[in-house]
């Protein structure tokens, strides 16, 4: 990108910028500029006094600012026509119905540069090589532009309220134009830039950097790889998990026992209740129910056996509160 020739903005010195940048050197300053719009402004001066120094069109063209230039840099097409003539180069409109603008409009590829204006500001677009570049001073240097961003590129302009002019001519023979003949400028990728020229929507262009010969483009897209994560624990991790799975197993088991065992006391009063309050003569049944239940609750306390259940289920059975069905379900039995 280092030879392609892009001046930077300086105060509203735009024309100077666009004319070095078409034709790619140092070659107008604005001196020689301002005193091409001097030269202007006297051949029309000498043009308003054919019809007599006295009339009045004559005296309001005296007292009226220069077309051509004025105190801020600014300068007219008619002074960046006048500096391209001594190059053989013209400028057509873009808009126009000349040949070369209907075959602009038509494809713009065909042309080989581009001059823009609006509300006094100028920059080029030129192709350099094979490839177009936007070479607008307000931006920090060249900007590629595809073969098919060109069309649309223009016609935003347009839209804006841009004036395209067409450069028709041979343009001088350049540094840049032989080296970007050999070595093309590659587009970044995933890098874009929005450009915002005065007057002008963002547009969106590529950022560029050169390419050797013997740099290969590789237009395989990167894969991604997945790494996995392996997630260590350390020994202290695991004694500590197996003791808290413990403590709370024994938890689990000693609530388990301390609830059968509170069951079965309630059972054994609620049969000593019975017994004094109907009067119950079957000792030797009530005895032995007795024993059943003292029996039981001394195995709740004990950890626990797959018989304590059998016990526990017995005892709900004999008090006629609850029966088990063959399925394990439990179902409330009716005393009628």
């Amino acid at each position: 990108m280092d030879t392609i020739f892009h001046e930077k903005q300086e105060g509203f010195l735009c024309a100077q910028h666009c004319l070095n940048a078409l034709l790619q050197g140092p070659y107008y300053n604005a001196v020689d500029l301002a005193s091409l719009a001097h030269q202007m402004d006297e051949e029309e001066r000498i043009r308003m006094a054919e019809s007599g120094v006295d009339s009045e069109d004559y005296k309001l063209f005296l007292e009226q600012p220069s077309g051509n230039m004025d105190d801020s840099g600014y300068f007219s097409v008619q002074v960046i026509s006048s500096a391209l003539k001594v190059w053989g180069l013209e400028l057509i409109p873009y808009s126009s119905t000349e040949p070369a603008a209907i075959m602009a409009q038509n494809d713009p590829l065909q042309m080989k540069a581009y001059i823009c204006n609006y509300k006094g500001h100028w920059f080029t677009i030129r192709k350099i090589g094979k490839q177009w570049f936007n070479l607008n001073s307000v931006l920090s240097g060249p900007e590629l532009i595809s073969d098919t961003y060109l069309s649309m590129f223009l016609a935003q302009l347009l839209q804006e309220g841009y004036s395209i002019f067409i450069v028709i001519g041979a343009l001088p023979q350049c540094t840049a134009d032989d080296v970007l003949s050999k070595n093309p400028i590659e587009p970044v990728k995933g890098q874009t830039s929005l450009t915002k020229p005065q007057g002008m929507s963002n547009v969106t262009s590529n950022t560029c950097r050169p390419v050797s010969s013997k740099e290969k483009i590789s237009t395989n897209k990167p894969q991604e790889k997945i790494i996995p994560i392996k997630l260590e624990k350390n020994d202290e991790e695991d004694d500590e998990n197996t003791e808290l799975q413990r403590a709370l197993q024994l938890s689990f088991e000693e609530n388990k026992r301390n609830d059968v065992d509170k069951y079965l006391k309630l059972s054994l009063d609620f049969h000593d209740y019975n017994k004094k309050t109907n009067g119950s003569d079957d000792t030797d049944e009530d005895d032995d129910l007795r024993r059943a239940l003292q029996l039981s609750l001394e195995c709740a306390t004990a950890p626990s056996t797959p018989e304590s259940e059998d016990i526990h289920w017995r005892q709900l059975n004999h008090f006629g509160t609850y029966s088990r069905t063959s399925n394990g379900e439990t179902s409330q039995k009716l005393n009628i």
